[in-house]
């Protein structure tokens, strides 16, 4: 382990606070609703909205769970599918075809979403290899308390969330000189490198075994 890696990765959160408020500034300043984000959620639905339902691409793993998370990371990450920062084809097209409105509605239709909050509540804390890899990758510095609370809204809340994308996300960040897959975050990337497959696992599991507000809410049509 790099002992230095937690103060290196708390030494670099101002800047990379500033470059996700720079990957969402075409969005900033645009009010979204609701209402009409749930009207446009048609183009989301269909994996978003069904409880266990498994993407393909780049392997099989559980689509994420999105309702629950703060608006500001929502529009993060669409202009980040928009710009190519993050690379994967269909949500790439998805997030290419929208204006900031239309992802300022979306985010604040799953936004408003959530489950049931962890509170001010504190989780065991990890123990084992679960803690040591908590630990390396310093991961409270930015994904906050109990990894339901980041340090700045446009950072996902992780807790809960489906281990197998965890893991594939994880793993994404360090994908380089691929033009489908891999996310262009050096932040997360060079955390991400520090581990090995096994080791990401381990941490998605953990993680996602924490209680969290995040979860699935199905459409009617999927009830």
């Amino acid at each position: 382990m790099n002992p230095l890696m937690p103060t290196i990765v708390r030494s670099v959160v101002a800047v990379a606070t500033l470059f996700a408020g720079a990957s969402a500034a075409q969005a900033q300043g645009v009010t979204g609703s609701a209402d009409a984000g749930q009207k446009k959620a048609e183009m989301c639905i269909g994996c978003h909205g069904i409880k266990g339902y498994q993407a393909t691409f780049p392997e099989i793993h559980k689509v994420p769970k999105i309702s629950g998370q703060s608006d500001k990371y929502i529009v993060s990450a669409l202009v980040a599918y928009k710009k190519g920062e993050r690379k994967h084809p269909s949500m790439r097209g998805i997030a290419g075809s929208l204006t900031d409105q239309d992802m300022a509605d979306l985010a604040a239709f799953y936004s408003s979403q959530a489950g049931q909050a962890p509170g001010e509540t504190v989780a065991a804390p990890p123990s084992g290899m679960a803690a040591e890899l908590i630990q390396k990758g310093a991961c409270a510095s930015c994904h906050g308390a109990n990894f339901a609370k980041p340090i700045d809204p446009s950072y996902p809340k992780i807790a809960g969330q489906h281990p197998d994308y965890l893991y594939v996300a994880l793993k994404s960040y360090t994908v380089e000189g691929n033009h489908v897959v891999g996310r262009g975050n050096p932040i997360m990337g060079g955390v991400a490198k520090q581990f090995k497959p096994a080791e990401m696992r381990e941490l998605a599991k953990y993680l996602g075994s924490l209680d969290g507000d995040l979860q699935t809410v199905p459409q009617s049509r999927f009830r």
